[in-house]
């Protein structure tokens, strides 16, 4: 059963020959590509930052590219860290599994029945934190919008966040549609809070990233940034062309990110968390053939676990999208993994 998704039905084959397939490439040509491709990009404006694939844990190719700053002209290295947009999700995912587990909450209750103060009774009684997890909740809501009479620099925790949409109506009923919801999300880590008793940032550093050992994996306030952090740099438009003069996307981020994005993370980091997750050091985790991305104004992220050749590929970028994922298709492409292939 996926989370997100819903069950997944197994299908027989069809009748007749398997389809040819082209032989696997070799890791010295697949590094060969990666290495062209991405010096291409960069130089063609359509790529900045790092690029890891590894087999195992083990980094077979890692390159860092493009500027962290591009104003104090510093580069980016192997250890800069990136802005991970919605990646954050399955962070929070994995905190309620693990609430689910300990006997704290039911994927099939209302928010309701954790949080009978909602503020808005009629959405709380209707919805289920699996619902919330699947996007089909009908949540909506804008937490990109700055919070009533101040800036978006403002808002700095989960509570924050909770009334650019609270008061909202749900746009469908519960269950019949799929909507991407920032909201929901945030209403996920807010019961993260409110069921295990510790500040989300909190438990998510000490459940999630400290069993795999992520030392440089966290949500940081966007004025005080750690050393070695890529500042996001977008055109305004991702279809914008790459002579379209870049800007600094610090305005438009929030003061902290959520338990929806805008966390960090560095590509060894991420490396790590996909090799926890294979060797089962994060209680109730995915399996590691995960595949997931993030992206908006700046920022851009890719995680491919157990790809085929047992890769593990991490794209962090700090332009728009989409920079990593550009790079996560074509290396896909590759490895012969069509486009309804998993990730």
């Amino acid at each position: 059963m996926s989370l997100l998704g819903g069950s997944i039905a197994a299908q027989q084959p069809p009748a007749g020959p398997e389809p040819v397939r082209p032989p696997p490439i070799s890791q010295a040509e697949l590094v060969r590509r990666l290495t062209t491709s991405l010096d291409s990009l960069t130089k063609a404006g359509q790529f900045s930052g790092v690029a890891v694939l590894a087999k195992k844990g083990v980094p077979v190719f890692q390159r860092a590219f493009g500027m962290a700053d591009r104003e104090r002209q510093v580069a980016n290295n192997l250890e800069t860290a990136f802005n991970l947009g919605s990646i954050n999700k399955v962070f929070t995912q994995i905190a309620i599994l693990q609430l689910r587990a300990a006997g704290k909450l039911d994927l099939d209750s209302t928010v309701a029945t954790y949080w009978p103060d909602y503020p808005n009774k009629a959405v709380a009684t209707r919805i289920t934190i699996r619902q919330l997890l699947r996007h089909t909740s009908g949540i909506g809501g804008n937490i990109f919008d700055p919070p009533a009479g101040g800036k978006r620099n403002d808002i700095r925790t989960l509570n924050d966040y909770l009334p650019l949409f609270v008061n909202q109506p749900l746009v469908f009923e519960p269950g019949t549609k799929n909507a991407y919801s920032n909201a929901g999300y945030v209403v996920l880590g807010l019961l993260v809070q409110r069921l295990s008793g510790e500040d989300y940032y909190a438990y998510v550093r000490e459940h999630i990233f400290e069993p795999a050992a992520m030392t440089r994996t966290g949500s940081f306030a966007v004025d005080s940034l750690p050393a070695n952090t890529a500042i996001g740099y977008t055109r305004g438009d991702e279809n914008a062309p790459t002579n379209t003069p870049l800007r600094r996307n610090s305005r438009d981020l929030p003061g902290r990110g959520s338990s929806a994005g805008g966390g960090y993370s560095t590509a060894a980091d991420l490396v790590k968390f996909v090799q926890a997750l294979r060797e089962h050091r994060i209680p109730n985790g995915p399996p590691p053939g995960l595949g997931i991305a993030g992206g908006s104004g700046g920022m851009n992220a890719v995680v491919e676990g157990d790809l085929p050749g047992g890769y593990d590929l991490i794209v962090l970028a700090n332009l728009d999208p989409p920079a990593a994922e550009r790079v996560s298709r074509m290396t896909r492409q590759w490895l012969g993994v069509r486009g309804d292939d998993g990730g």
